[in-house]
């Protein structure tokens, strides 16, 4: 069976979870990717063709002319509604392009939600700088982006200007969404369906870097969100018409209300997915790659339920070049299994962004002892050490 996977960058969702649970399923790899020199080195041995891949006529031409497809697929934030409308067009189980569309299109998702009236938030969009009578504060960040990529909070309408123009400079012909802050804690749900059945696999609750960035440091396992909390979340999702395959949802929740902040309809990052299928022991991306397939979820994953896990980013905290950063450790620790990747190599020179790319490295814990597993992660931490020089 022919899999055809759109990708952008190398990712290590793709290179250390679907590519390995591909080989697994007995499938036979296709990658269509703009960066293709990028993908062969990272998998010299996979079949990668050049292709637009953010042009869905052009990844429908690419398929019809090579090998017959049995599932079209995609991880990527970016590529989600290209590989939905190839998926359509050749008659292959994929998410519905309209979803894909709503989740992308961060003012199109909330028009949806006020139109189904399941949420309705302040929200308008900015192509230009412009002082807005809005209710301050606001988040500002682009319409279709990613990683918190230029997600800042702005005070009152002279910030908004400022920093609204600086984005623009650095982003000619975006769209940036300006929104109301929305308070409360800030979780992710993890999501996994086939169209009909919809499993919910748990999520974190998350830490973000002090105002007014939105970086995620420090994320903490949650095995069962509140059930008036999760049925909050499914109804949103629903008004958006997300049920397939994977989905990342983030909300935050203030005196009971769940709102989302965004949906990402894939499987979650940052080595987060990684670490949920260890934890939860099941084959979260053979899971997620037969459901493309047209393969049905079965009624019971089997999901392990007494794991506890954390993930910790270590940000760089000042520009310059990075001299000194310790190496890719795996260990147990009093029943504690740790893996730490670096994610800037040694020699590189970096500005520092208030965004994910300040990440240096990350660390996945997992065990069954919450408190255990948080003590032995500051522990390990503390030993690590990073240099960055001017």
């Amino acid at each position: 069976m022919r899999l055809y996977l759109l990708a952008l960058n190398p990712t290590d969702s793709v290179t250390e979870g679907f590519l390995p649970a591909a080989a697994r399923l007995g499938l036979d790899v296709t990658v269509l990717t703009d960066q293709p020199d990028a993908h062969r080195a990272a998998y010299p041995d996979l079949e990668v063709l050049e292709c637009d891949v953010r042009d869905f006529r052009a990844v429908v031409t690419r398929i019809s002319t090579h090998h017959r497809p049995d599932a079209v697929f995609t991880n990527s934030d970016h590529l989600q509604t290209q590989a939905a409308l190839a998926a359509a067009y050749f008659g292959l189980p994929g998410k519905d392009w309209r979803a894909t569309l709503r989740c992308k299109d961060k003012a199109e998702m909330r028009r949806r939600l006020a139109a189904a009236d399941v949420d309705t938030v302040w929200s308008t969009e900015l192509t230009e700088p412009a002082a807005l009578d809005a209710p301050y504060p606001c988040v500002i960040k682009p319409r279709e982006g990613v990683a918190s990529e230029d997600v800042v909070l702005v005070d009152n309408a002279e910030d908004l200007v400022t920093r609204s123009k600086e984005i623009f400079e650095r982003r000619p012909g975006t769209v940036l969404v300006v929104e109301e802050y929305l308070p409360g804690e800030l979780y992710t749900l993890e999501t996994l369906g086939d169209g009909r059945t919809r499993h919910v696999l748990g999520g974190f609750h998350t830490e973000l870097s002090p105002p007014p960035y939105f970086i995620e440091e420090t994320l903490t396992f949650v095995p069962a969100h509140p059930e008036p909390v999760v049925e909050q979340v499914l109804a949103q999702l629903d008004a958006l018409g997300v049920g397939f395959g994977a989905c990342h949802t983030e909300f935050v929740v203030h005196e009971g209300r769940a709102r989302i902040i965004e949906v990402n309809y894939r499987a979650i990052g940052d080595q987060c997915d990684l670490l949920l299928a260890r934890l939860l022991k099941i084959p979260l991306f053979e899971h997620i790659l037969r459901t493309h397939l047209g393969e049905p979820l079965p009624a019971d994953l089997g999901a392990r339920q007494d794991g506890a896990a954390r993930l910790e980013y270590p940000c760089a905290e000042r520009p310059g070049i990075l001299t000194e950063a310790p190496a890719a450790t795996e260990l147990s620790v009093d029943g504690v299994h740790l893996t730490y990747r670096p994610l800037r190599a040694v020699g590189e020179r970096h500005e520092l962004y208030g965004t994910n790319r300040d990440y240096l490295g990350v660390l996945r814990a997992t065990g069954t002892d919450q408190p255990t597993v948080d003590r032995v992660s500051a522990d390990f931490l503390a030993g690590l050490r990073w240099e960055i020089q001017p």
